[in-house]
This record gives C-alpha cells, sequence and structure tokens, in this order.
C-alpha cells in the first residue's frame, strides 16, 4: 500500500513497496522505498521471507546426514557450501584430507564460481536493460551443469563433497570434457568484455552509481567481488589457505579508480561488475593448473560410519563466489550436531543499501541490488 507523508510544505515524499517480487532481487525480498519524485531519501531492505530453519535442523540430524541441507543455504554456491561445512566438521575430527580429494574440491568449486558468475553477470545486464548476454552466459553454463551433472548426478544441489574427501572421483573423459570447455570458452571473455563491459548505456548506468569506499565496506563486513571492488585486497583462498590453493597460481582483481572507463570510481557498481568478469578468466587459470597437477590416490579418508566429534567447537571459512562463507559448528561429542550457525555475505550486502541509498534515483537501486549480488534464500537461512 502507498503511503503519502508530508516532509515539508513544499515536499512530499512517497513511501513504496519494491517487492516482495522484483527481477533485480532474485528472490523473495521487500524494500521500502522513501522517494521525492525519483530521487530516494533512503531504501530499506527487509528481508525474512524466506527463512527455513536451515541452523535448526542440524541439531536432528547426524553429522553427515546434515550436507545435503548446505546446498540449500545458498542454491547457487551449493559446493562452497559443501566444503566449508566438511572442513569445520574435519577439523572437530582431526581428519587429513587427501590430495587428490582436495584438487577435486577446488576444481568443484571453481566451476561452481564461474556457473555463479554467469547468473550474476548475466542478471546485471539483464536487469539494466540488455538482455543478449544472459542467454549467452546461459549457454555456457548450461555446459558447466552438464559437466557437475556427470560428476555428482546433480545440476543445482551438488551433494559431491563429504566428509573427509569427496563423494566421485573423475576419470580421463571426464577430464578431457572439462578441458574442452575452458578451450572452448576462455577466448569467449573477450567477446564478451566486447559485447556488453564497454558499452556506453551500461557504463551510464553503473558508473560513479552508489560508490562504497574501502573503510565503509570494511565497516560493513562486506565480502568477496564486493569488498574487493572498494580496492580492499583480501581473499581468503590466498590469505588463510586452504584446500589445494596454496599449489595454484592466481590474481586477485581489485576495483580501482578509472578502471575500464574515466568515471568510474573504486567501489561503485561499475567496478563490482568488472571484478567479478575478471575472476571468471581467474577461475578459468585455476582450472588449468588443477588438470595439470591433479595427484593420483584417495578421494575419502577414512572417517567412522557415525561421526561423533569430541566435544568442542569449530569456525571454518572459504572463498564462495560472493565473498567469505563461514561455518561455525558446536560439537556436545554426541552423533549430532549441538550447534550450527552460517556466515554469508548477502546479509551483510543487504544491510549497506539503506547506508547508500540516500540520493540515488529509483532505477539506480536496481543496479545496487544487482552488482551486490544480493540472494535473498542466504540471507534467511
Amino acid at each position: 500500500m502507498t503511503e503519502l507523508v508530508r516532509i515539508a510544505e513544499n515536499r512530499q515524499e512517497l513511501v513504496l513497496n519494491m517487492g516482495p517480487h522484483h527481477p533485480s532481487t532474485h528472490g523473495v525480498l521487500r524494500f521500502l522505498v522513501h522517494t521525492d519524485g525519483e530521487v530516494m531519501s533512503r531504501a530499506v531492505p527487509e528481508v525474512g521471507y524466506l527463512h527455513r530453519g536451515l541452523e535448526k535442523m542440524a541439531e536432528s540430524v547426524n553429522w553427515a546426514g546434515y550436507m545435503p541441507f548446505t546446498d540449500r543455504v545458498n542454491y547457487l554456491e551449493a559446493m562452497f557450501t559443501n566444503q566449508v561445512y566438511a572442513m569445520a566438521v574435519e577439523r572437530l575430527l582431526g581428519v587429513e584430507v587427501p590430495e587428490r580429494a582436495e584438487f577435486l574440491r577446488v576444481i568443484a568449486c571453481e566451476l561452481n564460481r564461474l556457473a555463479n558468475h554467469f547468473i550474476t553477470l548475466g542478471c546485471i545486464t539483464m536487469d539494466l536493460g540488455a538482455f543478449t548476454p544472459f542467454v549467452y552466459l546461459l549457454r555456457e553454463r548450461e555446459t558447466i551443469n552438464d559437466l557437475i551433472e556427470s560428476l555428482c548426478g546433480n545440476r543445482v544441489t551438488h551433494n559431491y563433497m563429504r566428509i573427509g574427501g569427496v563423494a566421485h572421483d573423475v576419470d580421463d573423459d571426464w577430464l578431457r570434457h572439462l578441458e574442452k570447455f575452458l578451450d572452448h570458452f576462455e577466448p569467449l571473455i573477450e567477446e564478451f568484455r566486447a559485447l556488453i563491459v564497454g558499452n556506453e548505456i551500461l557504463v551510464r548506468r553503473m558508473a560513479p552509481v552508489a560508490v562504497i569506499c574501502a573503510e565503509d565496506a570494511v565497516a560493513w563486513g562486506l565480502v568477496g567481488p564486493n569488498l574487493r571492488a572498494s580496492g580492499v585486497d583480501w581473499d581468503v583462498r590466498r590469505d588463510l589457505p586452504y584446500s589445494a590453493y596454496p599449489q595454484v597460481e592466481f590474481s586477485v582483481p581489485l576495483g580501482r579508480d578509472g578502471q575500464g572507463d574515466a568515471q568510474s570510481i573504486a567501489g561503485d557498481c561499475y567496478q563490482r561488475f568488472l571484478v567479478r568478469v575478471e575472476e571468471v578468466r581467474q577461475s578459468c587459470r585455476i582450472l588449468r593448473q588443477c588438470l595439470q597437477k591433479l595427484p593420483a590416490g584417495d578421494i575419502k579418508a577414512k572417517v567412522p560410519k557415525l561421526i561423533k566429534p569430541p566435544a568442542a567447537e569449530c569456525y571454518a571459512a572459504v572463498e564462495g563466489a560472493r565473498g567469505e562463507i563461514g561455518c561455525y559448528v558446536v560439537s556436545d561429542g554426541g552423533p549430532k550436531p549441538y550447534r550450527v550457525k552460517w556466515r554469508t555475505s548477502s546479509f551483510s550486502a543487504m544491510s549497506i543499501i539503506e547506508h547508500i541509498s540516500p540520493g540515488l534515483m529509483i532505477a539506480d537501486l536496481v543496479a545496487v541490488i544487482a552488482t551486490l549480488d544480493v540472494i535473498a534464500p542466504e540471507t534467511d537461512r
């Protein structure tokens, strides 16, 4: 319902509902927008429409039985949520994961990062009026989904990781298909850049819109591409190394003034877009190295059939497609988790929107939500 509020003698402010359903929100999410004409005085996010009790459910199943639930924390980052939960439990148990399994985890996660960024970049352009790049990227994402399906049997909720390793090994034929995909896709990165990165309409919609300075990015708890776009050089894969990442080389893209366009400023919507484009290239680079270095050996450590970690607590973190995903687990020595708590990126990204919204146009809010890459399910859990 629209409410009319008189602010001053010759000024009126409208309070509008944006959502709960809107194409730029990528889920069920509501914004309460205070606006004078097309200019917002603030946009207040309202979450809670997708709460599913995922953390409480952990207390009702055994340690291994919770793994399929981790896929649902964020349906676009299932490999990452699988892995971070497995890592937390492995640390409680003192289990060392075989080297081949660690490389397979990296391969699975970097494929998931590519699939996620294809959706994100495609949706950013579609939300801002360019539909063609979305279709192009969906086509490439389907190839990745084919690879993941042949790896673990699922295209979305993967349930591939296991406590102690991974569920399935790869054969030479699968590795050849992965290499063939990289041979096909890497040249297309430049085609995508030519198609959209320099598109004047897209650039004007994003640069220099909704600038988040480095200090605000840190203070509000932003992570991943949103943090690095503001110039903060932090990546969990490099700075808190885990799995097989210490054995591969990659660069960490950062946002900076004038990158891609003279009017762009570090921390604006355009830099958040560009950082993700470059991360696609780096994921391909990591996958190439994993193909060369993949060792032989076991894919899973020996873990008791009934897992009962000692009474303790542990936090594990991975660098997901949206940044740090954290999983905090508490054991009371029993066969079920005493407590599981998730740290996801979208909640902190959502919280900063009200802070940066004053003075923006209503149309800019679409660009802000899209480039912050907010996924509604992981805000509620």
